[in-house]
């Protein structure tokens, strides 16, 4: 049904990659930028190249959709009164890309009325890519070979499950949630799009984040490939996050899991976060 809009989206995930390994291949120099939640974080050349790429190609093939950036300024009140919103990471793990550990991702991702309905990931470095319509399932192409279709867990029991947590951004509760649910292992990755990934290849069976300082675009994209596979990707205390809201920022961290542990995990997460302090952050801004 989306095809168009899928084409164009690999295409230009395809075609920023290059352009992101080539500065990732020469000396790296990140700069301080002031993010939408006042706190500083790094930036660099290829994230401006790869978000101007995304932006003017898919301005140039959907001239009437709204487009949201993280390396763009935001029109929120235009935006949100768009029925179609292009949601775009350039390089989501720009820390892992400073530090050159190849754990970032391109993210683009296609909201209709608030839903996410479309996304696609790709993980240059590692030349993965991770793609889905809603409806339609979701895929994986690896070193660009056939795609095979993406399927979740059957995993519920914690002490045989795989928990993925942020390499560059681990939470000071993760101890505790370590603790709490005694996994039978756990994996600290870079970029939330190939935490989520390894949750649909069944590589991991959940992830944590308590942090309220991730974006709509970290978790856009990444949330309909979860889905389609048969995942789910809410916030700390199991609400969903919409894509046609003023606020840029997931207040309520994030849990993704294989989908049929989900209610199990949020249940289980409650007297962690109860013990942590981690409490609801309702945004203060209006739709």
């Amino acid at each position: 049904m989306l095809r168009r809009e899928l084409d164009a989206a690999v295409g230009l995930a395809r075609y920023v990659s290059e352009v992101i390994l080539d500065h990732y291949s020469r000396e790296i120099i990140a700069e301080q930028k002031l993010g939408v939640d006042s706190y500083y974080e790094p930036v660099t050349i290829a994230d401006r190249a790869a978000s101007k790429i995304i932006v003017e190609g898919l301005a140039a093939e959907f001239p009437g959709d709204a487009i949201l950036s993280e390396e763009e300024i935001d029109d929120a009140k235009v935006r949100i009164k768009n029925e179609r919103v292009w949601i775009i990471d350039p390089i989501d793990g720009t820390a892992g890309f400073v530090k050159k550990d190849g754990d970032f991702a391109v993210q683009i991702g296609l909201a209709i009325n608030g839903d996410v309905v479309l996304g696609v990931v790709l993980l240059p470095f590692h030349n993965v890519l991770y793609r889905a319509v809603k409806g339609e399932g979701a895929f994986v192409e690896h070193d660009g070979a056939e795609p095979r279709e993406l399927r979740t867990s059957e995993s519920t029991d914690f002490a045989k499950m795989t928990l993925a947590f942020s390499r560059n951004h681990p939470s000071k509760g993760i101890t505790a949630i370590l603790e709490g649910f005694k996994f039978q292992s756990a994996i600290q990755r870079g970029s939330i799009g190939l935490k989520v990934g390894l949750i649909a290849e069944q590589q991991a069976d959940a992830y944590i984040h308590l942090s309220p300082r991730t974006k709509l675009w970290d978790t856009c994209a990444p949330q309909i490939i979860l889905e389609e596979a048969g995942g789910r990707l809410t916030d700390l205390f199991g609400e969903s996050y919409r894509y046609d809201v003023a606020d840029l920022q997931n207040h309520g961290g994030i849990v993704a899991t294989n989908g049929i542990s989900h209610d199990a995990v949020i249940k289980h997460l409650r007297p962690i976060l109860d013990e942590l302090g981690r409490s609801r952050i309702r945004s203060t801004a209006t739709k």
